[in-house]
């Protein structure tokens, strides 16, 4: 399983995913996830998971002046490539499932085990 499709690396499957689309600061990629999510993480959490993603060699970080820009590297681009196809493989099957919920308007928390 690659390291970003635990559930402790979701955030860090998030980072990539965004820096797939452009260069991005922290800042940026807080607000990114928050309008996705509805909330995003704070500076403690954003800024430790880019470090351990440049650790790994996954994203590059370039300074001009005081504006400091993440991007992913080509072993990023793989990571991720490869952590899709492992979100797709294990959960696939279930936001399917789910979107049948929807269409239909049911909810699971209603109890009902299938569409």
């Amino acid at each position: 399983m690659p390291f970003c499709c635990d559930m402790r690396g979701m955030l860090s499957f998030q980072i990539l995913w965004l820096l797939s689309k452009r260069p991005m600061n922290g800042q940026e990629i807080c607000r990114e996830i928050a309008r996705r999510k509805g909330r995003g993480p704070t500076p403690g959490t954003i800024y430790p998971a880019l470090k351990e993603l440049r650790k790994r060699g996954l994203v590059r970080m370039e300074r001009a002046g005081r504006e400091t820009r993440h991007s992913l590297s080509e072993r990023g681009r793989e990571g991720l490539d490869k952590a899709c196809r492992y979100f797709i493989s294990a959960f696939g099957e279930i936001l399917a499932e789910y979107g049948k919920f929807l269409e239909k308007g049911a909810r699971i928390s209603e109890g009902k085990s299938s569409p």
